[in-house]
């Protein structure tokens, strides 16, 4: 009778879970740990994790389920699958472009999924009288382990989650409960001999298969790097301001997906393919609206800057000087410094010295002034 429950429950979740536009829908047993949890204390120890301290602070909370809470005894995993109608690394061949991850080019995935995790929570609770708490990406959780555990796919050689419905492309959320619902078996990699997502990477991030450097990292150094990009990830940046798609999209088990079908996960038109030009002439007020809702608003206006700075120093366009020249003076020295770099590229020897004459005697920054060093 009680497995009989458990199977009726189960059901219950994954129409609900349906209802509310999650197109993957499984369940884990809180018992069991996830696989993962070896090769992140090795990911770890290796100091792989840059400057994401708050990993190595929560990494004895991820090992099992039952550390973060552990009245648990089931955990739903749910995938909302945000796969793109276009290819998204086309845009990488138009430098005078900005290449903003597929994830990031509409409304804050955290937002729309958790209200939907919550409701999907409510439900259960109401049924069953259980206890639930819901969590997306930000909370010690190791999502992409759980989900195989669960049965929605396996961690690929990118280490990110593969699913032979929707590839590379889903957005994982988890709803922990004190209810018994039925586990379902967990996946098996299928990844095989192919090696697409390692060979694609521009800055070389995986020292092998399965394993991620996050400091060599495209998302890491736009995203959570707070400091200068280092210069030798600059010129392999190309045009990518915000976050990198290229393991993603180089998966071959993308062809079973579809693009996302909810508006809610379309991209926005004016973060498909924005000109570099308009970007850098953002202030505080103007980067703020252009990405409100966006996850790209937290990195701030001075951290964003920087990255299009580094593609309009890759780009080879000229129009871009200006720009370039007057975000030389910016208040920020992160800005500052990444102008001085964008220059360099721009300008032959005598035009860039000139700019350096002017500006370079009222430089405080070290920094900066290492930018202004720096031109080979």
């Amino acid at each position: 009778m009680k497995s009989a429950q458990a199977d009726r429950l189960r059901a219950f979740v994954e129409k609900e879970a349906r209802a509310l536009g999650f197109d993957a829908v499984a369940v884990a047993s809180a018992e069991r740990a996830p696989s993962r949890a070896v090769e992140l204390g090795h990911f770890l120890k290796e100091g792989r994790h840059g400057s994401m301290q708050w990993m190595e602070e929560t990494a004895d909370r991820r090992a099992h389920p039952r550390d973060l809470w552990p009245q648990a005894r089931s955990v739903i995993m749910l995938g909302m699958n945000y796969g793109p109608d276009e290819n998204p690394l086309e845009i990488l061949e138009r430098r005078d472009r900005a290449a903003i991850s597929v994830y990031a080019r509409n409304r804050d995935y955290h937002d729309v999924i958790k209200g939907r995790l919550k409701q999907l929570a409510g439900k259960l609770a109401a049924r069953t009288g259980e206890d639930v708490k819901v969590f997306v990406d930000t909370a010690p959780v190791m999502e992409k382990p759980l989900a195989r555990e669960a049965g929605l796919g396996w961690q690929g050689k990118h280490t990110n989650l593969v699913s032979r419905e929707y590839g590379s492309w889903l957005f994982l959320g988890s709803v922990f409960t004190t209810a018994e619902l039925a586990p379902d078996a967990p996946e098996h990699d299928h990844c095989g001999s192919c090696r697409a997502c390692l060979d694609i990477c521009p800055t070389r991030a995986f020292p092998a298969p399965y394993q991620i450097d996050a400091r060599r990292c495209i998302s890491y150094l736009t995203i959570e790097n707070k400091g200068p990009i280092p210069r030798e990830f600059r010129v392999p940046m190309g045009n990518r301001i915000y976050g990198c798609d290229d393991c993603l999209a180089a998966c071959p088990w993308n062809k079973f997906a579809q693009g996302a079908a909810e508006a809610k996960l379309q991209a926005r038109e004016d973060l498909k393919e924005p000109p570099l030009s308009a970007l850098l002439e953002l202030d505080d007020a103007g980067f703020r609206a252009l990405f409100s809702g966006s996850p790209v608003k937290r990195i701030g206006r001075d951290r964003f800057i920087r990255n299009v700075l580094i593609a309009a120093g890759n780009s080879g366009e000229a129009s871009l000087v200006d720009p370039c020249r007057r975000l030389a003076e910016d208040d920020a020295p992160l800005v500052r410094g990444a102008a001085v770099w964008a220059l360099s590229r721009l300008l032959d020897d005598k035009a860039f010295r000139a700019i350096e004459t002017r500006l370079r005697p009222q430089e405080t920054d070290a920094q900066v002034q290492t930018e202004w060093d720096g031109r080979s």
